[in-house]
Formats: structure tokens, C-alpha cells, sequence
């Protein structure tokens, strides 16, 4: 069994925060600046300079003192939690529990250092940690800070550093509390499973709706029912027939057990920031949102994510336990900075899957004035496999295409930006009439329909 999504809990004890772990505080300063008063009567007088002296040796002393009486930082214990897994652009709650195991209350000021990509700004606390009680130990003090992680992958969890004073406020200790720990950010949990929720829901209630089963409409026996206008007279289930003495048609529903592979191209295409993601991190939400989808209505899924050679891969299987390596490979995705490989990439899919299976690819289209790779690869696919070809439109270039220009300036750009939409249209046509699923959508309405037509694909049974 894997372990639970959600970061470990993390516990530790104080060390020495510098080579020297304490120095004089705020109030021992103040007390110290204090004795230069000292100084003015010295002008009249000079044995003012032996008074003065001995007012720093005196606070000096007491700040001694206070040093003894503070807790040492073996003495305090800090625990970081997490309240779930970090799914990416998902708010999430870290809890700090401390507790000071020593004979005196203190005045914390705490620092923990959170991952760059987790939050912008260190958290910082100021706390009041009780002493220990005859008793026993008083409640842990609890303060609580939200991350919002912008990237996908592992990321590295520094530790807290305290810096305390005792109720004199004449010293002030550091305190160095190893909470180092290695946290993985996920794709958008939430996002995907509301997205699969609502679609399977939505396509259940249509096909409810319809009282006649199309042909075609899956061809795995369902149940049995009474003939209605409308049914295709071969499906009528003759024996079912002679027994009732009335005509009983057979239901049918989509085929389970088929095999989806999931082809997902992190090159640099999909490096493109769309709003506050990359193309590639709508793609592996997409990517596990239809996964889900597909392995609840009984599918095996794969997935494939590669750039100039395969990064992660994933043989189809179902199960909870499956889902969970998915997500373990989805959140390591990373975009590379030079174009990816997809030659290689459909021939390990055509070399691993011989068997007939749908192939959703995540993809970009190259603007280049030959024929993109990743076309020439599709149409290689097609012949054995059911393709569907899924790119991602940025919103930005469709807007300036449709824009009216107010200069010779913009017109060239409006032009271009015309130019290349026609293009990538007439890239898709020309795939579609070869036999390849094609859809072309903003980012942020991928899952949606991606979703929608798989589940379209397995209504209409193309595999």
C-alpha cells in the first residue's frame, strides 16, 4: 500500500541556531544604552566612569542570569502538519505545533521556510510558548499559514528558525528546529474529479433520457426489456419472446475493459503560460481528470509523458491503486525547453499496444511551413488505433485574429496571427479526413471536453 498523498508530519527538537545561541535582547540594550548617562557627569567628574561601569557590569550580570533561566533549544519541539495533498493551484493549510518543555514561558518569534513555489512570503509568528507545569506538559501552541503551490514536482521544506525571549526580555536565544522535508505537488485533485463528476453525471442522465437504444450505442448486453417503437428489430431477443409471448428487445451499453492510452507531449510548445498555468499543467490535469473517467466506466488507462525521450510511462491498468501511480507520474511531468520527439514517442505506443485502443494525445501543433511532426505521426496511428488529437488554442492569438486593426502596424499582425489559425484549422481538417479525432480548445475547457468525447467515443462504440 502507498502512502497517503498528503505530506508527512514532521517532528523535531531545537538546536543551537549560531555558534554563539544568545546574545543580549531588546531590553537589556536598552538598559546597557541606559548607563551611558554616565557620561555626563563624568565631564565634572571622573569616578562617574567607575558608576557607569558598574551599571553594565550589574545589567551584564542579570542578563546572565536570564540566559540561564531560558530553555535551551533542545528544550522546544515543533511539529509541521498538513491538512491534504498539494494539488497544484489549490490552497492548502500548514499547521506549526510548539511546544517548550522548559521551567519558563517565552516570547517566540518563529520563522519557517516554505519552498519559493509554495508561497511567496516566509510565514512568521509570534507566539507565546507556556512553561512546563508540575503536572506535566501544557497544550501544544498552534499557528496555522496557507500555501498555494504554482508548480508541479517535488519541492524541498527548510526548517524553523525561533529566535525567544524569557519574561525579563534581557536575553534573547536562536534556535535552529531541523523540519527539512521533501513535499510533491500534485496536478489539481479537486479540479479533475468535479470535472469527471459532472460529466459522467451529465451523460448518465442523457442517456436515461432516451428511451430507445440506438445500434451502435455499445454492443455489451446490458439487460432485457420490452420492444418499443423505434428499436432496431435485431436486437429482438427471440427466446426472451417465445417465453413472454411478447416481442423483449436486448439493452446494450458501452463496452468495458477497452485500453486508453494517454500521450502527453511536454515540449516546448507546451511551456506556454495560458493565465496562471502552463499548457502542460491544463494538459496533465486533462490528463488525470480523463483518467479517472475512463477507469470508472472499466477502462484500463496509460499514459505516456515524453519530450525528447519518455519521461514517464505508465502500463493501462485500473484500480484505486493504479490511479495513485498515475498521479505519482503525472506530478513529475516537466516541460522541456526543446521540441519533443513524437516520432519516437508513437513508436514505443505502436510497439507497446498492438492491440486496437484509444490513444488520446496532448499535444500543440509546430508553426512551421512543412507538415508538423506530431500530424505525420497521427495519421501513422490511425490505420491501427483510434486517435484523438487534442490541442490546446491560446486565447491570446485568437483574440488578435479577430481583432479590427487600427494601423498598417497591427494590420500585419492581426494578418499573421489569421495566417496561422487558417493553418492549424487546415493541419486538423486534413486529419479528420484521414480518419483522426481532432479538437482544438482554450486551456481551461480541455478537461471538459476531452472528457465529453471520450465518453462520445465509447457511446458510439469506434473501438
Amino acid at each position: 500500500m502507498k502512502p497517503p498523498l498528503a505530506p508527512p508530519s514532521v517532528t523535531a527538537s531545537g538546536r543551537a541556531g549560531h555558534r554563539l545561541p544568545f546574545g543580549v535582547g531588546r531590553r537589556g540594550f536598552l538598559l546597557l544604552a541606559a548607563g551611558l548617562l554616565w557620561m555626563i557627569p563624568a565631564w565634572f567628574d571622573s569616578r562617574a566612569l567607575l558608576a557607569m561601569l558598574a551599571w553594565d557590569t550589574l545589567v551584564l550580570a542579570a542578563c546572565g542570569i536570564d540566559v540561564t533561566r531560558l530553555s535551551t533549544p533542545a528544550q522546544i519541539r515543533v511539529t509541521r502538519s498538513w491538512d491534504g495533498p498539494l494539488g497544484l493551484g489549490t490552497p492548502q493549510r500548514v499547521t506549526l505545533a510548539l511546544r517548550n518543555d522548559g521551567p519558563t514561558s517565552i516570547a517566540a518569534h518563529a520563522i519557517d521556510f516554505v519552498a519559493g513555489d509554495l508561497r511567496r512570503d516566509l510565514p512568521r509568528f509570534d507566539i507565546v510558548l507556556p512553561a512546563r507545569t508540575d503536572g506535566g506538559l501544557r497544550d501544544d501552541v498552534r499557528v496555522n499559514y496557507d500555501v498555494l503551490p504554482r508548480e508541479r514536482g517535488d519541492r524541498a521544506m527548510g526548517g524553523v528558525l525561533l529566535r525567544y525571549q524569557g519574561p525579563w526580555g534581557l536575553a534573547t536565544r536562536w534556535a535552529s528546529v531541523p523540519l527539512e522535508q521533501a513535499v510533491r505537488v500534485y496536478p489539481n485533485l479537486h479540479d479533475a474529479q468535479r470535472q469527471a463528476m459532472f460529466l459522467v453525471r451529465s451523460r448518465q442522465t442523457v442517456l436515461e433520457k432516451r428511451r430507445a437504444r440506438e445500434r451502435g450505442w455499445g454492443r455489451d448486453f446490458e439487460s432485457l426489456r420490452e420492444y418499443q417503437d423505434g428499436d432496431d428489430p435485431r436486437d429482438i431477443c427471440w427466446t426472451a419472446t417465445a417465453r413472454r409471448a411478447k416481442l423483449v428487445t436486448k439493452r446494450y451499453q458501452p463496452e468495458r475493459s477497452q485500453v486508453v492510452w494517454i500521450l502527453i507531449d511536454a515540449g516546448r510548445l507546451l511551456r506556454a503560460r495560458v493565465e496562471r498555468h502552463t499548457k502542460l499543467d491544463y494538459s496533465v490535469n486533462s490528463a488525470l481528470a480523463l483518467a479517472q473517467v475512463a477507469m470508472l466506466s472499466g477502462d484500463r488507462v496509460g499514459v505516456l509523458a515524453y519530450g525528447r525521450r519518455p519521461q514517464q510511462r505508465v502500463a493501462p491498468g485500473r484500480g484505486a491503486l493504479h490511479l495513485r501511480t498515475l498521479v505519482d507520474a503525472l506530478a513529475v511531468v516537466r516541460a522541456e525547453s526543446v521540441e519533443a520527439d513524437h516520432t519516437a514517442a508513437v513508436s514505443a505506443i505502436l510497439s507497446m499496444q498492438r492491440r486496437r485502443a484509444l490513444i488520446v494525445w496532448l499535444t500543440d501543433v509546430a508553426e512551421t511551413t512543412g507538415v508538423p511532426e506530431v500530424i505525420d505521426s497521427s495519421q501513422h496511428m490511425a490505420p491501427r488505433h483510434v486517435v484523438l488529437l487534442a490541442v490546446t488554442r491560446h486565447p491570446e492569438l485568437t483574440a488578435v485574429a479577430s481583432a479590427r486593426p487600427a494601423n498598417d502596424a497591427e494590420m500585419y499582425r492581426v494578418m499573421a496571427a489569421q495566417q496561422t489559425v487558417e493553418r492549424r484549422e487546415e493541419l486538423l481538417h486534413a486529419l479528420r479526413q484521414r480518419g483522426v479525432l481532432t479538437m482544438e480548445t482554450p486551456p481551461g475547457e480541455l478537461s471538459a471536453t476531452l472528457i465529453d468525447r471520450y465518453l462520445s467515443v465509447k457511446a458510439r462504440s469506434l473501438l
